[in-house]
């Protein structure tokens, strides 16, 4: 299967590439995003041929579907990492919360969180392909607060490969920064700057599209791509999930194969929400997919009122800090998919010189045949962590927000699966503030109090963060990056 741009082509980039090409060349044409030139055609019989399947398998055949030039010996590989999940047979586990809601598990990974899922494969993926091609890799990463932990994790140690990751210092959780200043593998460089997530990831795409940058890359001999889910290598192993989790309902016999449910996802960057959107239109019996953001409700106001308004617009730190997010990257290949390569790219051009776009009412009314979405405040992300402990289900910040989405969004008796993108042991200071009242708790603090409140062990994999050394000390200037990485390298 071949990629193309969703800005259309520059004459300069081919018009197709392979998906090794995608992987390893993230960004296109006009600093836009590869994605497929069309999408395989599952249908009821592959769900029908997977109800007894692992999830490895289920993988393979998804992947296979897909056409994508990896050796099958490499993806074997790389799908050989769930095995290294808490539970090898189930690494997704899918969990009844309410009658007609159920949780999918996305955080069993080594750390906690979603990212794993797409991460781990990747990393074996694009690193085989460097040593193949005897080329050195630059990987850059900004991340809200998982991206980073589960890309030094893929990519520690790999040969051909270094990586240069991105943070908001005070941004994260602390458990989330531990996670990442305690990496200690030589081709692993973590970087903290003054300002928030899309100051990162700003320098990321600024980085990506910089013939400079990349001249002095070549210099050392050294190519670039990025662990960001602007790279299509992620997304394609993030829609593998969302059939997975149906099939858990159908193994569970919630529904019956062919029944539609909704898809309740948190949302920052969008790639978790376009993997189910992929998935959707691949076959998936899909209602909708609800959307579900906090304070910065920058796509609940574009799904309901067809704005992106980025004017007067500032990140405002909240109780889910990994989706504090203004600028969320995989829009861009909903706008492709649904208005094409020209539309894009004047809406893109939009965004990035005015800070603003808006939808026709048409295309409002396609956008709103799929999506739904709505956001949740602070104090009401906590209060639906204390309703669910009240029912034997301890969740994180980010999953509550799904919570409310599900309360205003499912229009009809249909059963939802809400993606839990983190582990509760990830942002213990808000869960222990929603369960015990305790307020301004550091993270081990917070961590004892819930463990001791739901009768529960620490994970040693997060306790031992707190004895680890620190080795990741940089903290600069977002224009001091590109310096900074160079340096590095």
């Amino acid at each position: 299967m071949n990629f193309i741009e969703t800005r259309g082509n520059d004459s300069t980039h081919p018009l197709t590439v392979t998906f090794s090409h995608a992987i390893l060349n993230p960004i296109a044409s006009f600093g836009g995003l590869y994605t497929p030139e069309r999408l395989p055609d599952l249908g009821k019989d592959f769900l029908q041929r997977h109800l007894n399947s692992s999830y490895k398998t289920l993988a393979r055949d998804v992947l296979t579907a897909f056409a994508i030039d990896i050796d099958a010996n490499v993806m074997n590989e790389a799908l050989s990492l769930y095995d290294q999940f808490d539970n090898p047979s189930n690494p997704v586990p899918v969990v009844k919360v309410l009658d007609d809601l159920y949780v999918s598990e996305l955080y069993h990974g080594p750390t906690r969180a979603f990212k794993d899922m797409a991460l781990q494969p990747f990393g074996i993926v694009l690193s085989s392909l460097a040593q193949q091609r005897n080329e050195n890799y630059l990987i850059l990463v900004a991340t809200s607060g998982d991206t980073g932990p589960a890309a030094l994790e893929t990519f520690k140690n790999k040969k051909n490969v270094r990586v240069a990751c991105m943070y908001p210092d005070g941004g994260t959780s602390d458990v989330q920064r531990l996670q990442m200043v305690t990496e200690d593998a030589t081709n692993l460089k973590v970087i903290g700057i003054h300002g928030d997530f899309d100051d990162a990831q700003s320098a990321l795409k600024g980085l990506l599209g910089s013939d400079t940058f990349k001249q002095k890359l070549k210099q050392k001999n050294i190519h670039l791509s990025a662990a960001n889910s602007v790279n299509f290598g992620r997304i394609i192993f993030q829609i593998i999930y969302h059939i997975h989790s149906y099939l858990e309902l159908v193994r569970q016999k919630a529904i019956t194969l062919g029944d539609k449910v909704y898809l309740n996802v948190p949302s920052g960057n969008f790639g978790n929400a376009l993997g189910g959107y992929y998935a959707m239109k691949m076959g998936l019996p899909v209602e909708k997919i609800l959307i579900a953001s906090n304070k910065n409700n920058i796509l609940t106001k574009l799904i309901n009122t067809g704005v992106y308004d980025l004017r007067n617009q500032s990140v405002i730190a909240t109780t889910s800090p990994a989706m504090d997010i203004l600028i969320s990257s995989n829009i861009e290949r909903i706008l492709f998919d649904m208005f094409g390569a020209e539309r894009t790219k004047d809406l893109m051009q939009q965004l990035e010189k005015n800070r603003h776009y808006q939808l026709s009412k048409a295309e409002l009314e396609k956008i709103q045949a799929t999506f739904a979405a709505d956001y949740c405040e602070n104090d009401e992300g906590k209060a639906y962590i204390k309703r669910a402990f009240g029912k034997g289900y301890l969740m994180d910040p980010h999953t509550a927000t799904c919570f409310k989405t599900y309360e205003t969004c499912c229009k009809k008796p249909l059963k939802t699966i809400v993606y839990s993108t983190a582990e509760w042991t990830k942002f213990s200071p808000v869960i222990a503030n929603a369960l015990t009242g305790e307020v301004d708790a550091k993270d081990i603090d917070a961590l004892k109090a819930i463990a001791k409140t739901a009768g529960i062990k620490i994970p040693a994999i997060i306790s031992d963060l707190f004895s680890k050394e620190i080795t990741q000390k940089t903290v600069i200037d977002k224009q001091d990056i590109e310096k900074e990485i160079l340096a590095f390298l």
